[in-house]
Formats: C-alpha cells, sequence, structure tokens
C-alpha cells in the first residue's frame, strides 16, 4: 500500500534538547546497562504531560495510510465534504432511514456511481492489519460501508422513501390538472357553442361544394379560421367570427374562463406520467425485495427492517390510489379525443390540448384586434366629423361676409 507523508513543512519536529543522539549501546556501558534492565525509557519521578506542558513538545503527526486509488480516494472525499458528520454517524443514521440527520441530495451523492468499494478494494481493505486510525477518510468510509449487507441496495432504498411524498404529491398534481382539463372542455357549454357557430360558417362558405353539408369538423380546423381570408382581405373569418359574438352572443367571448386547466394540462406529457408510474411502481417492488433480502442481515439491519416495513405499508396504500387515479386519466385524455371526434392515437391528448390553447390565443388576438379597429374608425369618424362642422362654420362665415 501507498502511504501520504505530511507536507515538507511539518514533516520532522524539531528536538527541543540540543544532544547528541547514541543510538547502540556498546556493552559494558551505562547505557547497555540501563537497556538490560529495561530502565532506559521509564523514569516515575516524572510526568510525561507535565514535560510536554512545560516545554511544549512537538508531537509526531502520524501518516495518513492510501490503500485505494489516490483520484478516487480525493473524489469520495470531495463528496464527503458535504456529510458533515462522524462516518459511523453516518451509517448509523443510513440504517435507521433517518431523513432528519441526511437529506436527499447528500443520499444522492453517496449512491452515486462507483461510490462503493469493488472487489479488488474491498481484498485490501480486509487484508490491511495496521492501525485503521490513520487510514485516509476514504478508506474509513469504505470500511463502514463494508459492515452493513447490500449498503447500495439500501441507500437507494433510502433515497426512494426520502422522495416518496413530494413524489407522490407532484405526480397527483400532475394526474388532477389532466383530469380537470378533460372535464373542463367537455362539460363547457360555451365552448361548445363556439364549435357549433364555426360549424355553420364552414358549412355556409362551403355550400354546394365537396365540403360542404359536414356534420363536424377536424379540430386542427380551428386554427385555419386565421388563414382564411374575407374578399377584400380586411379580415379573417376568425375576425369576423369575433365581431359578430361581441354584437349578437357576446357572453361566448369569455369561453376560455371555462378552461382555466387548459394551460397547466398542456404541458403534461402523457408518456412521462406513464414513466414515472412505472418508476414509483418498480421502486416499491425494490422495496419488497431489500426487505425481504435484509431478513437474514442479523442484528445489524434490525432498525432498517422495522422502518422499512412501516413504510412500505403507507407507501402500498399511496400507490394503490394513485395507480386507480392514474387509470381515470388514461381514459379521460383519450376519452377528449373521441369527445371531438378524433382518434386518441393520431390525435393524442398533448395535440388536442395544444391545438385548443392555440385557437384560444387566435381567438383573443382577433377580438382585440376588432376592438382596436373599431376605435380607429370612431376617431376617424369623429374627425371626419369635426371637419365637416369646421368646413360648415367657414362656408357660413363666407357667406356671411359676402351678403
Amino acid at each position: 500500500f501507498a502511504s501520504e507523508r505530511p507536507n515538507s513543512g511539518t514533516s520532522s519536529p524539531k528536538p527541543l534538547l540540543d544532544w547528541v543522539k547514541v543510538t547502540r549501546a556498546v556493552q559494558g556501558t551505562l547505557w547497555d546497562e540501563l537497556q538490560r534492565r529495561g530502565e532506559e525509557q521509564t523514569e516515575p519521578i516524572f510526568d510525561a504531560s507535565e514535560i510536554q506542558s512545560i516545554f511544549s513538545v512537538p508531537m509526531p503527526k502520524p501518516q495518513v495510510v492510501r490503500l485505494i486509488d489516490l483520484r478516487r480516494a480525493n473524489s469520495m472525499e470531495v463528496l464527503l465534504t458535504k456529510v458533515k458528520m462522524p462516518l459511523p454517524d453516518l451509517m448509523a443514521a443510513v440504517l435507521a432511514m433517518d431523513d432528519t440527520v441526511l437529506d436527499v441530495d447528500q443520499i444522492k451523492s453517496l449512491t452515486k456511481f462507483k461510490r462503493f468499494p469493488t472487489k479488488e478494494e474491498m481484498e485490501t481493505l480486509k487484508n490491511y492489519t495496521g492501525d485503521k486510525a490513520i487510514l485516509g477518510k476514504c478508506e474509513q468510509f469504505l470500511l463502514e460501508l463494508m459492515k452493513v449487507p447490500r449498503v447500495e441496495s439500501k441507500l437507494r432504498v433510502f433515497s426512494f422513501k426520502i422522495q416518496f411524498g413530494t413524489q407522490i404529491t407532484e405526480f397527483k398534481k400532475s394526474l388532477n390538472a389532466v383530469n380537470s382539463a378533460c372535464e373542463e372542455v367537455r362539460t363547457s357549454q360555451k365552448l361548445k357553442e363556439i364549435m357549433k357557430k364555426i360549424l355553420y360558417l364552414g358549412n355556409t362558405l362551403n355550400q354546394g361544394t365537396a365540403r360542404g353539408a359536414a356534420v363536424g369538423f377536424k379540430l386542427d380546423s380551428l386554427l385555419k379560421l386565421s388563414d382564411t381570408r374575407a374578399a377584400n382581405s380586411k379580415m379573417t373569418l376568425m375576425h369576423y367570427l369575433c365581431k359578430v359574438l361581441a354584437s349578437k352572443a357576446s357572453v361566448l367571448l369569455d369561453f376560455p374562463k371555462d378552461l382555466q386547466s387548459l394551460e397547466s394540462a398542456s404541458k403534461i406529457q402523457l408518456k412521462s406520467l406513464a414513466e414515472e408510474m412505472q418508476a414509483i411502481i418498480k421502486g416499491l417492488e425494490k422495496l419488497n425485495q431489500e426487505l425481504a433480502a435484509s431478513e437474514s442481515d442479523g442484528p445489524v439491519s434490525e432498525v432498517f427492517r422495522k422502518t422499512l416495513k412501516d413504510f412500505i405499508s403507507v407507501a402500498e396504500t399511496e400507490v394503490t390510489t394513485v395507480s386507480s387515479l392514474y387509470g381515470v386519466v388514461g381514459n379521460n385524455a383519450d376519452a377528449l379525443a373521441y369527445y371531438f371526434g378524433e382518434d386518441p392515437k393520431r390525435c393524442p391528448f398533448e395535440q388536442v390540448t395544444a391545438t385548443l390553447l392555440t385557437f384560444i390565443r387566435l381567438f383573443k388576438k382577433a377580438h382585440e384586434e376588432n376592438i382596436k379597429q373599431v376605435e380607429l374608425e370612431k376617431k376617424k369618424a369623429a374627425k371626419e366629423a369635426e371637419m365637416e362642422k369646421a368646413k360648415g362654420v367657414s362656408l357660413t362665415k363666407k357667406a356671411v361676409d359676402n351678403s
């Protein structure tokens, strides 16, 4: 094994008594006699701690023994600086799965790839018979890990447990957002009326053509209203729709208020929800696997087993609930596509919500442009009226002057 020596500036303590040292006791000398009697290093009238205190005798710093590759050791010791506690306390917290002592970032750091002793490292550490107190921090950490059976698995179980509450809460939030969006779209009477009026507009424009007499239209047709321009090119079909609604059915203009959950739901990918659900189920399976495996660990895992067993009981209930909710979401997402006469495989939930959001944005834009246009026309009419009035006053004055 390699040894890491102290820095050159502190490598050797300076002698306080400037004597010439005898290294070998020659036979017949006083030193030989003392050595044979075993008295050369003992003297009851002196107190060694007092001498050290009075004369400040420097104690040589022991060498740090390195058994692990230096680069790997340094990397691991940087990691360990994030966990500021004695190594035995660290492993006790892991075995107790105590999230008041270790947070999720610390656990994640400990479970990073290649943080655990390899077979070769374990063999080297087992064969070391020297003073473990002078081993490097990396070596001492690996020795602590070796005391716990399947420590990597236990750390991953702890990581799952510590994140489980937040993970389930956020997952439910996403599921509820999708469910709410589906419910809001399908129950909005104002949206239904808007769709009905667009159907009428389309059939009127396409009357007598192959595209006329439609009983409905594909959802992406909503976006074509902004591309269909009037004969004079001064307005689009979207502008016309908003104009008529503003004058004859203004109550429908705020239909987007019925769809409050649509925007948040549009940011959710059903594929991501499926992956999250699968990760939760697999995580629970690994908990049960580790619980079964830890039965043969002995006393070292006694607290761990009890804590894990209690947690699994709670987690299984939560996972059953969230699995049921996830199934409802899948059905509602498909039903949303069917509501518009679409095939969910060709027009999935993400496409439906994106199309509706784009339609709402274009609808609002057209309505705002109509309002600005009306204001401009009013200002123009007022200006023209003022000019006509001024013109009339001028003609009257001229007539008076001529008379």
